[in-house]
């Protein structure tokens, strides 16, 4: 029997770690949660340093969860670790950390595919992305987040050149200005 529970273990392992290389906007208090994987099947091949589950699968660490129908999770040779989750939709969830004033939002996103790069702490959402932070929300076929630099990028179609029809869309909210006065405008 301990074969199979060693298994399960290193298996979990690498997304373990994944998950412990929180980006800096990302709620800190992540790091210290444990893990928690549920799926119908899981593999895990050491020497190529991959791990595959699939069925139903949630992933929670803290405020974070990641949903789909797989997860494949690889780790390069320096430890860092690379997320693909596929689904109708594979969704994720996260809750940033209070800055400048500022309470914490909850991250939103889907896609059929969503691909978390704890190197550079990007998440890339593929096909019909959808992400909502807060209030705002941007719709596209291709989403980056940069959560180290809290850049966004919207792309309407696949390539350079999306058909006519494809659209960007965004909806984004007013914002008050703040009791110190300092959301003013620029001077001219």
């Amino acid at each position: 029997m301990s074969c199979p529970l060693r298994a399960i273990a290193a298996a979990a392992c690498p997304v373990a770690a994944l998950l412990l290389a929180c980006p800096a906007s990302a709620e800190r208090a992540d790091r210290e949660k444990p893990t928690q994987l549920e799926a119908n099947r899981m593999s895990s091949d050491d020497s190529r340093r991959v791990s595959v589950f699939e069925g139903n699968v949630v992933l929670t660490k803290g405020t974070i969860t990641l949903r789909g129908d797989r997860v494949v999770v690889r780790v390069d040779a320096e430890g860092y670790q690379h997320a693909t989750v596929t689904g109708n939709p594979a969704r994720f969830r996260q809750l940033g950390d209070a800055s400048a004033g500022r309470p914490a939002v909850w991250t939103e996103a889907e896609a059929l595919r969503v691909e978390i790069d704890a190197r550079s702490d990007r998440i890339e959402l593929f096909e019909r992305a959808r992400l909502v932070r807060d209030q705002d929300e941007v719709r596209g076929e291709y989403v980056l987040l940069d959560q180290r630099s809290d850049f966004l990028s919207v792309s309407a179609g696949k390539g350079t050149q999306p058909s006519a029809d494809a659209r960007v869309r965004a909806i984004i909210q007013p914002r008050a200005p703040s009791a110190a006065g300092t959301d003013k405008p620029p001077a001219r």
